[in-house]
């Protein structure tokens, strides 16, 4: 299984080299075009798409890559800036932890997996808050319209071989297999805790507990 996630993290660093170049060639061009017609909304749209893809790229490469540092809040929080590209907003509430957090690595990749994975779960967009210490838990909770985890994600943190299967039966929500993968690996657990109140069911998901170097 760690060579699984070893492939996927050559194939991200490699992925993000090969688009961070021409990614950069095209702001510069834009840069120019800019130059050359200051009032055009078409320029502005494209410059504003081009800063969310490598708001993105930088993102995916901190949590899909294999190279992981350090996370204090004020990087947790500028990466939050590439959780979605277009319309649907996502705040991310970092108050529930004190200001001197910082997750090591690579504890910190698992988180920044967390906060993906809690971003596919917000379909309407909503608010994702994160609560604990580094030392001991990481209490998730996202809401919003439709806010759900991902089907099959509680098979996924039953076994390998679960969440490799919900991987396979659906690629577009690889993200939570993946998470459940990583979480395994550190020796981390999963567990979800009380549903919330009826009045909230549409709006609110149960919490997610993750405990970090228990499994």
């Amino acid at each position: 299984m760690n060579d699984i996630l070893r492939l996927a993290e050559l194939l991200c660093a490699r992925l993000c080299h090969d688009l961070a170049g021409p990614l950069g060639a095209l702001i510069g061009v834009l840069e120019i075009a800019r130059d050359e017609d200051p009032n055009s909304d078409t320029l502005a749209l494209a410059e504003l798409t081009t800063v969310e893809l490598g708001q993105r790229l930088k993102l995916l490469r901190a949590a899909w890559g294999q190279d992981a540092e350090p996370l204090d809040l004020d990087t947790l929080q500028g990466h939050a800036t590439g959780l979605v590209m277009g319309s649907r907003p996502v705040r991310l509430d970092l108050t529930g932890l004190a200001p001197d957090t910082t997750f090591p690595p690579p504890q910190a990749r698992l988180v920044l997996n967390v906060v993906l994975l809690a971003a596919e779960s917000l379909p309407g967009g909503g608010l994702i808050a994160l609560a604990g210490s580094p030392h001991s838990f990481l209490l998730v909770t996202i809401s919003g319209p439709r806010a759900t985890w991902p089907a099959g994600f509680t098979a996924s943190l039953l076994d390998d071989t679960a969440a490799l299967q919900t991987a396979f039966d659906n690629p577009r929500h690889v993200q939570a297999p993946l998470t459940a993968l990583l979480a395994r690996k550190l020796g981390c657990r999963f567990s979800m805790m009380m549903p919330a109140a009826a009045g909230d069911a549409g709006n609110q998901a149960p919490p997610l507990l993750l405990s970090f170097g228990q499994r």
